[in-house]
């Protein structure tokens, strides 16, 4: 028979204390590498913020604006008033007869350019040139009516000296004298009409110009004092400029013409890129439009190429004076917002900066300016994105430039 064990010997150790050892194994490796993970990820937060820093710093060192800049010079600009204006010739005619008659003669084109005294046209002239014939014979005749007269006077006044006729005698035939004489006169003044309406019949041009298009043709009976036209005559050469000038300009204006100053007129074309003729101011009217507060102004061209045409509508460009030894800079330089006109300034450290300025006169792309010195740099584009503070690069210029 076995002994039974004793209580007090050492038994072996029980099947769950195994498990309980794996358990808190597992658990510490968990722990370690949760740990490390941290680790990694702190040292990779650290790294990536290093990076950002160094990046950003580099970035906010660099130009980040590429902009075309401006200097500010020195020179002299031209203050213009521009207008819309009208070609207007100086003269136009518009020719008809003086007579009646057959217009048996045509010596014109349309669209000639004649000169004063051509001959145009002839109306029959055979009528006038009977009347003329038939004043000259009653002149004659009455000529020697008078001539007559005058051979009996003196035999009146012998006679009368010998107290041969009486006084009333010598009187009657100085009256008879008196009337032959005047009837002579009248005679004279006929055929000076007779020659006159003879002339009449071979039509001339009254000025130099371009004749128009021909308004009656051969064949046509044609009536006096202007009843039908027969063509027109336009001069061109020299031709004028009719165009309005606001009430604003007007001292200005006027004060240059009291100084005996010719004002210089450029015509252009409706774009205004390119200068038609160049002229200078002639007159202005006598009073302002109270409707438009304008006061119209003509200018004359030599017009030599007939570059102007009448009732052609030009844009008239008008020099009032010269401003001279005035800050220039780009038309594009120049900002506006609602209470002034600015430029940006490029600093010494690449920075931009708004100044404040005062428009004095724009020519095209040029502008005087006051409140900007002599030299300083400006901004010329890229303004979409330019403040006061962003730093800037200036472009290079492009190859094809």
């Amino acid at each position: 028979m076995n002994p039974s064990p004793s209580p007090h010997t050492p038994s072996e150790p029980s099947a769950p204390a195994a498990p309980e050892s794996d358990s808190k194994i597992r658990r510490g490796k968990r722990v370690r590498a949760t740990v490390a993970v941290v680790a990694i990820l702190l040292v990779g937060f650290i790294v990536v913020r290093i990076f950002t820093a160094s990046g950003g710093a580099k970035k906010a060192g660099a130009p980040s604006l590429p902009v075309a800049t401006a200097i500010v010079k020195l020179g002299d600009i031209n203050i213009y008033i521009n207008a819309l204006g009208t070609v207007t010739p100086v003269y136009t005619v518009t020719v008809t007869s003086r007579v009646v008659g057959e217009l048996t003669e045509i010596h014109y084109t349309e669209g000639q350019l004649v000169k004063k005294g051509d001959l145009l046209a002839v109306i029959d002239p055979r009528p006038y040139q009977a009347a003329l014939m038939q004043a000259q014979g009653q002149l004659s005749r009455d000529k020697a009516l008078l001539k007559n007269a005058y051979l009996d006077l003196s035999r009146y006044q012998e006679a009368f000296g010998r107290h041969a006729i009486p006084e009333q005698t010598l009187a009657t035939q100085r009256s008879v004298v008196e009337q032959d004489g005047g009837i002579v006169m009248l005679d004279q003044g006929n055929l000076d009409a007779a020659r006159v309406n003879l002339d009449y019949t071979r039509i001339t041009a009254p000025i130099s110009g371009r004749v128009g298009l021909r308004l009656m043709d051969l064949g046509n009976i044609v009536q006096a004092n202007g009843s039908a036209a027969l063509v027109t005559i336009t001069q061109l050469q020299p031709i004028t400029v009719i165009f309005t000038i606001a009430e604003d300009y007007i001292a200005d204006v006027v004060k240059q013409m009291q100084g005996q100053k010719r004002l210089s007129v450029d015509a252009l074309d409706r774009e205004q890129q390119r200068v038609i003729a160049h002229g200078e101011l002639l007159s202005l009217d006598n009073a302002i439009d109270p409707t438009t507060g304008t006061v119209k102004a003509r200018a004359i061209f030599a017009n030599a190429s007939t570059e102007l045409f009448p009732n052609q509508f030009v844009n008239a460009k008008l020099l009032v004076r010269t401003l001279q030894k005035v800050p220039l800079i780009p038309s594009a330089a120049v900002q506006r917002n609602a209470d002034e006109s600015y430029v940006y300034t490029i600093l010494p450290d690449g920075t931009v900066q708004s100044k404040s300025i005062k428009i004095l006169a724009t020519d095209g792309e040029v502008t005087a300016v006051t409140g900007l010195d002599v030299g300083t740099t400006l901004v010329a584009d890229g303004f979409d994105r330019i403040q006061n503070g962003v730093k800037v690069t200036v472009k290079k210029p492009s190859s094809t430039e």
